[in-house]
């Protein structure tokens, strides 16, 4: 009888190891399983992130050959005349070609190409030209629908400051003025 109850113990002490490795083992499982699950969903939003470059890109593309093709077609400028003036076929592909410029430094920002001071730097350098300061001043009511909170307003805000202080600076160096607002 003494035999048995010395297996008994010897077996219970057998499952109280082999519980305890067991645990151990759920333990180091567990947190591997964490850890893969973190990396999971980072990898899952640089795909998402990836993948709304790409349309972003994607779409900036399409938008850039429907405004060459509007700058050699007047009858397909005029499609895209919704101003409240009418414009001379000249004036009209400027236009375009500054929206397309523009549309470009909010692309290159959004995908993060450009920083933000960047953006304000390459924004100050467009602000410049007179023909963009026009283009801007007569889509002003193309930007009274958008969102507050929105990239487009946010810029919309940085480059209505910009030619601000730009038109009130009275000095030649304009590449020292105006600073981009907070991000």
């Amino acid at each position: 009888m003494t035999t048995r109850k010395f297996r008994i113990r010897g077996v219970g002490s057998a499952v109280v190891a082999g519980l305890v490795f067991a645990t151990g083992a759920l333990t180091v499982l567990t947190a591997q399983q964490r850890r893969h699950d973190a990396q999971y969903r980072k990898a899952e939003e640089e795909r998402s992130k990836h993948h709304r470059h790409v349309v972003l890109a994607a779409q900036q593309r399409l938008q850039f050959d429907m405004l060459t093709t509007a700058m050699g077609d007047p009858d397909l400028a005029a499609v895209l005349d919704t101003y409240e003036t009418p414009l001379d076929a000249r004036t009209q592909r400027q236009y375009l070609f500054a929206n397309a410029m523009y549309t470009n430094v909010l692309l290159a920002w959004r995908v993060g190409n450009l920083g933000w001071d960047e953006l304000h730097g390459h924004l100050r350098l467009i602000c410049q030209n007179a023909i963009f300061r026009n283009y801007w001043a007569a889509t002003r009511p193309h930007r009274a629908s958008l969102l507050d909170s929105s990239d487009e307003a946010r810029l919309g805000r940085m480059v209505d400051k910009l030619i601000r202080d730009l038109e009130a600076a009275g000095t030649d160096e304009w590449w020292v003025v105006g600073e981009p607002p907070p991000e």
